[in-house]
């Protein structure tokens, strides 16, 4: 059984630092490309962040290029993703999920094995 579990997120002021990490079991993690979610209420989820299988490639969404950055330890089936330069905009839940497809820019219906989520609030 194929199982993501997000961690790292919580309260921080304005202009502050989170770094979220995902851990998958169950799957090959290596094979799958991994991406970040996120969900604001009464928003649609958008895909924040998504890095290749090989961590060659990555996407960001125009609205966290240069604040946030993806990475992952294949060893560790495990991807990160640094915040920094918070924004209130970025108050929401991120979820990781896994696909083995990569586009650019991703589609989420292509990310399966989708994490509970963790919260992240961003206060002004």
């Amino acid at each position: 059984q194929v199982q993501a579990v997000e961690s790292g997120g919580g309260l921080v002021q304005a202009g502050g630092s989170l770094r979220l990490s995902c851990t998958v079991s169950g799957l090959t993690f290596e094979h799958y490309t991994m991406g970040w979610f996120r969900q604001a209420p009464g928003k649609e989820r958008e895909a924040v962040a998504c890095i290749k299988w090989s961590g060659g490639l990555t996407y960001y969404a125009d609205s966290v290029k240069g604040r946030f950055t993806i990475s992952r330890d294949n060893a560790k089936n495990t991807a990160y993703m640094q915040m920094n330069a918070l924004k209130p905009e970025d108050t929401a839940m991120y979820y990781c999920a896994a696909s083995l497809i990569w586009r650019s820019p991703p589609y989420t219906p292509d990310f399966h094995h989708w994490g509970q989520g963790t919260q992240v609030t961003v206060a002004s």
